[in-house]
């Protein structure tokens, strides 16, 4: 099935999740370390080039980024982690905006976490995702620039980061693999939200 959007429109950017719209609408947010391709991702899901602002720099997404999406749910843009050249106290600015809203936003209703599937597990990644755990956190995995690296690569860098996981986890979370560059992922990713939303509807939780 082909997605095509009617409007994908932004709405606000936020610098604390107090600020953030009010709505009962269901939020699906996308978060990672600085330079993972994020902003990149986005704008491929919405098919809009530009809808988030993208840079070879790291770092560009300081804000908690609100667009609606044919005025159904919410794609939620969160500051990138971990991003070196930041001071530590910037750093810490950034982890409370990420993780005050996962903690306190009613209408999240998965986070999506992104991993560049070209490095081996990342201890900022790891601890991020024992955080999500440790607090209830529902997520999904999202292995980005997977066109960077062979069919056999990948398939071995994922397995690693599954065997990494299960030395913590009883149990994975769903794996979404992703390339902008080889159009890969978006249907997936797209119809997992579409079949969330509705079991929402039906009174059923993804979490």
């Amino acid at each position: 099935m082909n997605y095509h959007f009617k409007e994908v429109k932004f709405i606000k950017s936020s610098p604390d999740v107090k600020s953030c719209p009010d709505t009962d609408h269901p939020e699906y947010a996308f978060v990672g370390r600085s330079n993972v391709g994020k902003s990149s991702l986005i704008n491929y899901l919405a098919g809009i080039k530009k809808l988030a602002k993208t840079s070879g720099n790291p770092g560009l997404t300081r804000l908690i980024n609100h667009f609606f999406v044919d005025e159904t749910w919410y794609l939620v843009d969160l500051p990138g982690y971990g991003y070196a050249k930041l001071g530590k106290v910037e750093r810490s600015k950034f982890d409370k905006i990420i993780k005050d809203y996962l903690l306190s936003r009613k209408t999240l209703v998965c986070l999506f976490q992104l991993i560049d599937c070209r490095h081996k597990p990342q201890k900022n990644d790891l601890e991020f995702l024992t955080w999500l755990g440790e607090n209830n956190v529902p997520f999904v995995l999202c292995f980005t620039k997977s066109d960077k690296i062979t069919s056999v690569q990948l398939n071995k860098a994922v397995d690693f980061y599954k065997q990494t996981l299960l030395k913590q986890w009883e149990s994975l979370p769903r794996i979404f693999l992703t390339s902008t560059t080889i159009n890969k992922g978006r249907e997936e990713i797209l119809a997992f939200i579409e079949e969330t939303n509705k079991m929402l509807k039906t009174g059923l939780s993804f979490k």
